[in-house]
Parts: C-alpha cells; structure tokens; sequence
C-alpha cells in the first residue's frame, strides 16, 4: 500500500485559523488568505498584491523571487522612483484579486524591486509626517484660485518624489494654476486624482450606524450604485436622514439583502388585491416578507380588526373569491381556536407574602408622659 504524504503543519495554524493568513488588522480592505497553508501556494504565481495608505492597492511581480509573506515592508517599482508598501496576500488569491482590479493592460503590472531596508523606512516615514500639513496648505492654494474642489487626503510616495492629491469636485475642474502652484510649492511631481463621496469616506473611515467600522474601510473595494428601490422591496421608510450613511450617499448595505427580498416578494400575492369574507373585505395593511406572513385590515385607510395570515392562505382565499366563494373568516378553520384565559398561579397569594412583618412598637412622647414624681402625687392615697 502507498503511503500517505504527510505535509507539516504551519505553526500558528490552529483552531482554524492561519496566523500566516490574517496579516496586519490595522490595514484597510485586509484580506484573510484561505490558502495560506496550502504547500506550494506562495510558488504558484509571482503575483503579489500590495497595500499602501488606506485603499490603494496594487499588484507586482516578484522577479527576484523574493520569500515574501503576508505583512513584509517592500519596496516596488514607481514613476518616478519607488514606493513603500505592505504584502497584503500571496499565492493564487491574487489571480482572482487582479480580475476584480479590471486592470486593462500587463504594463501596468510592475515589479517589486526588495524588501524595505532602513534608509527606504527612514524616508518613507519623513514624508508620511508632511501629508496632513500639506493637506492643510494644498486647500488654502485652492481656495485662494476659487476652485469649487475639495482636497481631502495627501499621500506620499515612498521616496517623497511624488505626491498624489485626492480630491472632490461636483463639476469639472481646471486645476492647470493650481498644478502648478502645488509643484512651486512642495517641489515634488503632483497627481491629481478624483474621487466620490464613498471612496473619501472609505480612506477617512469612521464608524456606521450599526456600531461596525464602515464596509468601505474594512472590506468593499467596488461600489456599486444603490437607489431607493431597494429600501421599497425590503419595506424600509424612505426617511433620507435614515438611509444616508456617512458619505451623505444612500447606505452600501441597502444592496446586501435585496435580491432575497425581490425573490420572496415575488410569492406574495398582490397588494392591491381585496379579500372578501362573509363577515367583510380586508385590505391589504402590512407584511413580513422573510416570514411569509401577511396582515390584513377592514380599513383601507387604518389599523382596524387586523388579522396575519400566511401568503398560501391569502393566495386560497383570492382564488376562492375568484370562483364566486367566501370564506368565514381569514384564518383557516384548524386555526380558529377560542382563546384561552389565562392562568394566573398567584391569584391567591399576596405581593407581601415573602415580606418579614416587623412591628413597631408605639413610644409615647416626653410630653404626654408626666414624670415619676409627679405621677406619684396625682396617685389617690390609701385609707
């Protein structure tokens, strides 16, 4: 018989979880390798995906074959110069991570030149302490040429050669003035680049309204568009300080859920369909589209006699109605069960009955009492 090849295992790779796959938690859009521990994984391709501030990424080739793994400090390939970033995966994850970046020719695959030595670090750190100054500065030159833009994050490359200006602008912008003044006055090559509301809210961060770091700074790199109709099929108030996230946009979550609401919207019968008893009609007032469950009233306008029933039973009932039949009542008869009264179990007991009784004795005051001498003389003699 052959025997089995045993693979060793990876240290850090217990309870399920691969130490080598999690990587640093404070990178943004980290994702987790599940083929970390696979053997010969980091060997299937040279591609490697690269994370620099907030959520730029980008993939290189590894041509020096370098022993790469997922939290490494490299140095890539940039125009002009290099840059400074962090592996944030390895391995055949990467394939399918570039089919996702939609990149549109191989040129813009670069290489990876080595890993970070202390002379790439000092200067990467040097020029990472002038981005919010220059922030600062960069809004002031705008606003002084009257751009209708707003600047909202710096960042530097990793050897301070370059820097790349993020900015929001409703129309379209001639910054040609403004390219210019920004190179006169940081000395260093300016890109500027456009951005949304989603995009700035994904490289500022925060925190949503569920209490979870928001999607966009943890894991969504595609926005997709989101419109109210998704708020109509799930049943959600159409209140805009309600849908709105913290980009003033509709919330990215809206999308999440709304396929299966469209499929089991799709089992329930007609909201405008009336349904006719014996008793009187119900109007259609309210539904749970998850549960399959469907509440009637005998107003059209208001709450009134509301009965829930199942979506197969209201779907019964509009037959029915259709064939000349009405029903009793809404609910199906092995339903209609008279309702209980209730039990209660400590009808005859008292509230207090734990209590301990403490009595308290009466103490007569000083001034009802009269003192010993003169109760002695208001006592009637003896004969």
């Amino acid at each position: 018989m052959e025997k089995k090849k045993e693979y060793p295992i990876r240290t850090g790779c217990d309870r399920g979880l691969c130490a080598a796959a999690i990587g640093r938690q404070d990178r943004q859009l980290n994702t987790y390798d599940w083929l970390a521990d696979v053997p010969g994984n980091a060997e299937s391709t040279d591609l490697v995906e690269v994370q620099f501030k907030h959520t730029r990424k980008g993939y290189y080739h590894n041509v020096n074959n370098l022993p790469l793994k997922k939290g490494d400090v490299v140095a890539v390939e940039a125009n002009p110069g290099h840059d400074i970033g962090v592996v944030s995966l390895t391995g055949r994850l990467v394939a399918l991570q570039l089919k996702k970046a939609n990149l549109k020719s191989a040129d813009d695959i670069k290489r990876i030149y080595r890993l970070a030595r202390q002379t790439d670090m000092d200067k990467f750190h040097e020029a990472k302490a002038r981005e919010h100054e220059t922030m600062i500065e960069s809004r002031e030159i705008a606003n002084s040429l009257d751009l209708k833009m707003k600047i909202g994050d710096v960042e530097f490359q990793g050897d301070g050669q370059k820097a790349i200006f993020y900015y929001i602008a409703d129309e379209r912008v001639d910054f040609r003035q403004l390219i210019k003044d920004l190179a006169a006055a940081f000395h260093v090559r300016i890109e500027m680049k456009q951005i949304g509301a989603r995009q700035e809210a994904g490289r500022i961060g925060g925190t949503g309204p569920c209490g979870r770091e928001l999607c966009c700074a943890t894991w969504m790199k595609n926005f997709v568009s989101v419109s109210t109709g998704a708020a109509r099929f799930q049943d959600i108030s159409l209140n805009p300080q309600k849908l709105a996230g913290m980009c003033a946009k509709l919330k990215c979550c809206l999308n999440y859920e709304v396929d299966n609401y469209i499929e089991q919207g799709r089992k329930l019968p007609n909201k405008e369909i009336v349904l006719q008893t014996q008793d009187s009609d119900y109007y259609y007032f309210k539904s749970d589209i998850l549960a399959g469950l469907i509440t009637y009233s005998t107003d059209k306008r208001m709450a009134a006699n509301l009965e829930t029933i199942t979506a197969k039973r209201a779907k019964d009932i509009i037959e029915m109605n259709r064939n000349g039949k009405k029903p009793e009542e809404l609910q199906p008869e092995d339903l209609r069960k008279e309702p209980g009264v209730p039990v209660d179990l400590l009808a005859g007991d008292s509230i207090t009955r734990f209590d301990k009784a403490k009595k308290k004795k009466k103490k007569k005051s000083s001034k009802q009492r009269p003192p010993k001498s003169e109760a002695k003389k208001n006592e009637p003699k003896k004969d």
